[in-house]
């Protein structure tokens, strides 16, 4: 059974797909059944551009451990780059 649980997060950044970099402004989170990974479960993202309709869409479709340990070296590679810049996370 799908949840269909999907949380919205609002950015600032870019993406790049197949036709080249783009503005995105919102990531859609969610943990449910892939579409392609072959795992019962994944954490999903898709990064698109809202505010141009969503034209393009960049997903990624990662196993639970793997989507944990992506967010602890995010954690760590912002709190390294804040520290080698002099600014605080």
């Amino acid at each position: 059974m799908c949840s269909y649980i999907v949380d919205k997060v609002r950015l600032t950044g870019s993406a790049k797909g197949q036709a080249g970099w783009l503005d995105v402004d919102t990531a859609n989170v969610y943990f449910d059944h892939p579409y392609h990974a072959m795992l019962d479960h994944a954490l999903g993202i898709d990064f698109v551009n809202e505010r141009d309709g969503a034209p393009e869409r960049i997903a990624v479709e990662l196993s639970a451990e793997s989507a944990k340990q992506l967010a602890l070296s995010i954690l760590v590679a912002l709190k390294r780059g804040a520290a080698e810049h002099g600014e605080t996370v």
